[in-house]
């Protein structure tokens, strides 16, 4: 396998290590899901580190949002995009295992405590953080095109579409898309 393949183009395994345990710190972060995380990724990746840029970091994001699949599978084209396979491993093996293991314990727990009055304000509470974390991604996913006023149309038409309507998210990314590709945002 060659070089790139394996993601050892100019990365050490010491930047390997830095990746992994930044997305495994992440993982205990993502309430509402490892896209609320965004902002933080964007911090190491594109900011302090400089792996990849703002364009190229926005766009692995869209890509694969874009694709039928879970929504995780951002995590694993961002690593894919700064380190090949070894960075694909790097991210979603951090990114998963905590999360994973944790809410396989938590769940099993508040099933069995679901009328309690603890469990029931603590996931309540949870509500106003995973909003704040994903006002916090919008911000950043937003930043290429934020001086753009069209940008700010179609957010508010996104946020229309998702909280006045029923209608498939997928639409509001098709326009986005639709208004990339036109040249629109640009």
């Amino acid at each position: 396998m060659n070089a790139v393949l394996l993601g050892t183009q100019g990365l050490s395994p010491a930047d390997f290590l830095a990746l992994f345990t930044h997305f495994l710190m992440l993982s205990m972060l993502a309430i509402g899901g490892a896209i609320t995380t965004v902002p933080d990724m964007h911090r190491l990746i594109v900011d302090e580190r400089g792996w990849l840029d703002d364009t190229a970091f926005t766009a692995s994001i869209a890509l694969a949002q874009a694709a039928p699949g879970p929504n995780v599978l951002f995590v694993a084209v961002i690593g894919y995009n700064v380190g090949g396979l070894a960075g694909v491993a790097a991210a979603m093996v951090g990114n998963l295992l905590p999360s994973t293991t944790l809410a396989l314990v938590a769940s099993r727990w508040g099933a069995q405590r679901s009328a309690s009055r603890g469990v029931r304000a603590f996931t309540g509470g949870l509500a106003p953080v995973t909003l704040g974390l994903l006002a916090a991604t919008a911000w950043i996913l937003t930043e290429p095109v934020r001086g753009h006023p069209g940008a700010w149309a179609l957010v508010a038409v996104t946020l229309f579409v998702m909280l006045g309507t029923k209608l498939s998210p997928l639409w509001p990314i098709a326009l986005g898309a639709l208004a990339g590709a036109l040249g629109l945002m640009g």
